[in-house]
């Protein structure tokens, strides 16, 4: 399965930009530009989380924006801006990005203990001396 979207003005939700989405079950690509192009991808492995945000007016013209936070070291915040059926696009890379993981046989974790046990070393070590 594949999206391709473009950036659409939130006047009117109408696609006169060129901004270029495309969502495949391996990886996220946006394409950037008219005259001075630019491309960046994303792996759907390095994809940690995904978020909705959908505005008054996105809400209005039937629009949305999804943003990715990634482990990706371009970009650690991956915004699809003001697209179409953002909702299926999230639910899409939500899923895509877990059978990702699966296939690598990777594992995103958080040690929230890890700065008080940083200091518990540092005090040992004061200690020690």
């Amino acid at each position: 399965m594949e999206f391709i979207e473009r950036k659409r003005l939130l006047f009117f939700g109408l696609p006169w930009t060129f901004t270029k989405y495309t969502v495949r079950e391996e990886m996220i690509t946006i394409n950037t530009g008219f005259l001075n192009t630019r491309e960046n991808d994303c792996y759907m492995y390095k994809v940690q989380d995904v978020e909705l945000t959908v505005s008054l007016w996105e809400r209005i013209f039937g629009m949305g924006t999804v943003i990715c936070y990634t482990g990706d070291t371009t970009n650690p915040k991956l915004y699809i801006e003001h697209v179409k059926c953002a909702k299926e696009i999230k639910d899409f890379i939500l899923d895509a990005s877990e059978e990702a993981r699966m296939k690598r046989r990777t594992m995103n974790t958080l040690r929230i203990d890890a700065a008080a046990e940083m200091d518990d070393d540092l005090r040992d070590d004061e200690y020690d001396e």
